[in-house]
């Protein structure tokens, strides 16, 4: 019996993560001036920025919908895949997984693993990546789905906004008394919580003192497993200062794996631009083995 994975575009994978792990990825909309475009297809960074930047209407984002998940899942169906796992963004920050888990009671032509990332950005990519690499080692839903809860359970993620009036616009925020950090020109750290809701959970004046407080969780965090542990070093079209980041951790912390990833225009809607932010977890390359 053959498996699929399928995530979306908020997983922001690489097109060559794509390709060696044979990953179906569904784009979220992108609503710029009234205008569609589906993520990363129709719609570029710079693109996307200028808008951000120069236009008065902000923009907002529409989520994968069941028509088009319907038409994905038919069309591995009729590759021929008997199982699908579904890995898709945070229940706490969009209705998408409740509405997936209905459909999925309805659809019969494959069996489904609706998988609630509980996160965004690369937590998705590195479940999608487990999931795939445990697919080409010949494992079964069965085996891989527990080994994504775990790698679930041990993820740790922050991240500091450059300005907290896109998370307020959008109610991706949950404790909205962190609205004082704006006025105060403060950067407020966040993170995740274990609905996968967005919280505030601290304030830096400066991103380089936020990356000091990061340092000092994945600190006590590294200190307390006996794993091996994969970072990440997330932006939102901040560049320079992600190699910077991501260099810091080489040196801080040269037995943990570093990678790199970027926020598109999905995820950027909500954070704004500049946004930084690292999420650490058990290295997915040693669980899939």
């Amino acid at each position: 019996m053959r498996t699929a994975v399928v995530t979306d575009t908020a997983a922001y994978l690489t097109p060559e993560q794509i390709e060696k792990f044979h990953i179906t990825v569904l784009p979220v909309t992108v609503i710029l001036g009234g205008k569609e475009y589906k993520e990363t297809e129709e719609l570029g960074l710079d693109t996307f920025y200028d808008y951000l930047k120069n236009e008065e209407e902000l923009p907002t984002t529409a989520q994968v919908s069941m028509g088009q998940i319907e038409e994905a899942y038919d069309r591995l169906v009729s590759e021929g895949y008997d199982n699908i796992i579904s890995i898709h963004l945070s229940s706490g920050i969009t209705s998408f997984m409740d509405n997936l888990r209905m459909f999925c009671k309805s659809y019969d032509k494959a069996t489904v693993y609706p998988f609630d990332s509980l996160c965004a950005s690369a937590g998705e990519a590195d479940l999608a990546m487990l999931a795939g690499a445990m697919i080409l080692e010949g494992k079964t839903p069965e085996e891989i789905v527990p080994q994504m809860e775990k790698m679930r359970s041990t993820r740790d993620v922050y991240f500091a906004v450059d300005d907290l009036k896109h998370l307020m616009r959008t109610g991706r925020l949950s404790n909205r008394s962190a609205v004082i950090g704006n006025l105060l020109n403060i950067k407020p750290l966040l993170t995740f919580d274990k609905e996968g809701k967005i919280i505030a959970i601290d304030k830096a004046r400066t991103m380089k003192r936020a990356l000091k407080a990061i340092f000092v969780e994945l600190r006590k965090y590294s200190d307390s497993v006996d794993f091996k542990i994969h970072a990440t070093v997330i932006d939102a079209n901040n560049e320079s200062m992600s190699e910077n980041w991501a260099n810091e951790i080489h040196e801080a912390f040269p037995e943990i794996r570093v990678s790199r990833s970027q926020l598109g225009p999905a995820i950027s809607v909500h954070t704004g631009e500049k946004t930084m932010g690292i999420l650490w977890e058990q290295d997915w390359q040693e669980l899939s083995k």
